[in-house]
């Protein structure tokens, strides 16, 4: 077994990998860019690298410095980690020829599978189920029309060295195919330094589903059943889980067997995932394989009991593997919600920051509830616009599909994160939709179910009653502490007033208290709207983020933040601004003027913050509707900025290579 290993990575997988390998006895080395070196992985490591600048091409990519690294730490091996160098054969050969062990597969299978278009023709001669495409050389954008054509509307248009969502384009007309043409070619170009693309059918309402598979140097191949990845965004993963609840056993066992023989035909070694596109009949078609460990791989470690990170050391130390395929046993039901910098009512634009509140949920097994949280920052960690924009992996196990689903609910509302945009809301409301809750699932499904992009959630009438109960309890014990000050011109006279009414919104609720006490730990009846009372439990205190408590028989954890004389209550994909009120403070306020945000109409404004990649159009032209306007890059992906009505430009107020903020101004209009 290994000493010492080197982590040739960043962020939350850096982390991960440094956790197994300390629990193996294993020394770890750490590798940091300028942007990184207060990161949680330098300070988790037993000994760390300055490798370069923040740009991942200086950095994290530079396999000559990472090597360079290992001689001077004494490494005797690497783990990639995903992303970066973990599917680049180049560096796996280099390492080899410095005697290093590369800890995952061997240069000829990366090779074999790390090109899209390789892999598929690896695939139909290893006679694995793939989809219709063009596996040639594309030569220019009319060739791509024509074989769009031949193929049949719509296609998917895929950089051929790409992943994470990066290079891919959907096209439904011929004009989609020349503009997706070019995006793709200039995303894999930047991205991956090779603009080759392919194209091939696509499926129609897919999923995606995924086979892990482990491999040892000595001929063993098994699969560790599947993972369900068909909630994303851009062709990015959002939620996973494992299992999928669409597989039947029979549909598993096959994808499984292909997905074993793909791997032995390539003679794989270490941990592998085949990812396929499945339709509405459980037929199912080879997308591609990573040679490498997955994002979403804990949702199987969870449903397995098998630690990957561990298997892949273990194997790359020469070891046979200890687990043959009829010890795999899928147990329970686990869920995978990737907490994203990001702003999902800006239609998931980055962010970027410091993280002034870092509070993840408590980890461990709480009865039938496992909760974990993958995780490479700390409160005061900053999201730079240099890499991935995701934060953390929270994670939940459970006996059922439903349990998992709900305790994710529940960690959600106990996850605090301040000073960056981020999709936590985002991911509590989904937790509540009854097509994920049924399974009923898509690649399509956030475009469908949120085709103007995601707003929080509207309460319903009993949600109304239980966040109108949160706000009287919050200012019942803000005005008891105020009454116990000493020193006060006015002392309070001890007697708390029994109506209220909470404004929700732009909705009045009134409250009328019942019998019990107003101090910490507060306990009250409240009778809500003129409903039956409830008795209103709760510890909190001034200052605190969560709200825990009861209301009724109903316990509730929601996060409160400070808001114009009242609160900001976040709660189950609900973000409402509250304010508990006497009744005549309460008529007073419904005579206040509605404040009217600024027209924006004649503005074009940077939607997130990026890098200005080019300028479409001039002062004093005239534009269409649907026209480019400009192209701004965030966190590695191109964003086309275009005209929502026709239009005059006059004036412009940035250039290429301008770094912008959110809501600056690029361009007014006439």
């Amino acid at each position: 077994m290994f000493k010492k290993i080197l982590v040739a990575n960043r962020g939350e997988i850096a982390c991960r990998v440094i956790r197994t390998a300390k629990r193996m006895g294993i020394a770890t080395v750490a590798v940091f860019s300028d942007a990184d070196r207060d990161a949680m992985h330098v300070e988790m490591a037993d000994d760390a690298v300055h490798i370069g600048p923040a740009a991942a091409a200086q950095s994290y990519l530079d396999a000559d410095g990472i090597i360079e690294a290992c001689k001077a730490t004494g490494a005797e091996a690497v783990h990639p980690g995903y992303g970066f160098l973990s599917e680049r054969a180049s560096f796996c050969a280099s390492l080899e020829e410095q005697g290093i062990v590369f800890i995952g597969p061997k240069p000829r299978a990366i090779e074999a599978m790390g090109d899209k278009i390789e892999s598929k023709k690896f695939a139909n001669a290893a006679k694995v189920n793939t989809v219709p495409g063009f596996l040639g050389v594309i030569e220019d954008a009319d060739h791509a029309e024509r074989i769009a054509a031949s193929i049949g509307f719509p296609v998917m248009i895929k950089a051929s060295a790409g992943g994470g969502g990066k290079g891919m384009r959907v096209a439904w007309t011929p004009a989609e195919v020349r503009d997706g043409f070019e995006r793709a070619r200039s995303e894999a170009r930047s991205s991956f330094g090779d603009d080759r693309v392919f194209i091939e059918k696509f499926v129609v309402e897919p999923r995606h589903i995924e086979i892990q598979v482990l491999a040892d140097g000595h001929g063993n191949v098994i699969y560790l059943g599947e993972r369900e990845c068909s909630i994303q965004r851009r062709n990015q993963k959002v939620v996973e889980e494992a299992p999928s609840p669409f597989l039947d056993q029979r549909t598993r066992a096959a994808m499984g067997k292909q997905a074993v023989a793909l791997a032995k035909a390539v003679d794989y070694e270490s941990a592998g995932t085949v990812e396929f596109i499945v339709d509405n009949d459980k037929n199912f078609y080879f997308l591609e394989m990573n040679t490498r460990l997955q994002v979403e791989h804990p949702v199987t470690e969870l449903v397995t009991g098998i630690d990957l990170v561990e298997q892949m050391i273990r194997i790359a130390a020469g070891e046979k593997l200890a687990i043959r395929q009829s010890d795999v046993e899928l147990k329970g039901w686990a869920v995978e919600g990737r907490l994203y910098a990001e702003d999902p009512t800006r239609n998931f634009l980055p962010s970027i920051g410091r993280l002034t509140r870092y509070r993840p949920p408590a980890e461990g097994h709480f009865g039938d509830i496992v909760v974990r949280n993958d995780t490479g920052v700390t409160e005061g960690s900053e999201i730079s616009m240099f890499y991935d924009p995701m934060i953390a992996k929270l994670c939940t196990w459970g006996p059922d599909r439903l349990t998992a689903i709900d305790a994710m609910s529940e960690a959600l509302d106990e996850f605090v994160v301040d000073g960056i945009e981020h999709n936590i809301a985002f991911l509590a409301a989904l937790m509540r939709y009854p097509r994920w809750r049924e399974g009923r699932l898509s690649t399509a499904f956030i475009a469908e179910e949120f085709p103007d992009g995601f707003k929080p959630l509207v309460p319903v009438e009993e949600e109304k009653a239980v966040l109108a109960a949160i706000a009287t309890a919050v200012e019942l014990v803000r005005r008891d502490r105020l009454d116990r000050l000493s020193g006060r011109l006015a002392p309070h006279s001890g007697i708390t007033k029994p109506e209220w009414v909470v404004k929700i919104g732009g909705e009045y609720v009134p409250v009328q208290l019942g019998e019990g006490m107003v101090s910490v730990p507060l306990e009250v009846d409240m009778s809500i709207d003129g409903e039956p009372s409830v008795t209103v439990s709760s510890d909190w205190r001034p200052g605190d983020v969560l709200w825990r408590g009861a209301v009724g028989d109903r316990n509730v954890v929601a996060q409160l933040r400070p808001f114009e004389n009242g609160v900001r209550i976040a709660w189950k994909g609900i973000s409402v601004t509250a304010r508990a009120m006497l009744p005549r403070t309460a008529e007073l306020a419904r005579l206040m003027p509605v404040k009217v945000p600024p027209d924006t109409s004649k503005l074009l404004l940077c939607p997130m913050p990026g890098l200005m990649v080019s300028l479409a159009v001039s002062e004093g032209q005239d534009v269409k509707a649907g026209e480019t306007l400009a192209v701004v890059e965030a966190m590695k992906m191109e964003n086309v900025l275009r005209a929502e009505r026709d239009l005059t430009v006059a004036k412009i107020n940035a250039k290429p290579g301008d770094s912008l903020a959110v809501d600056a101004v690029i361009m007014e209009f006439a």
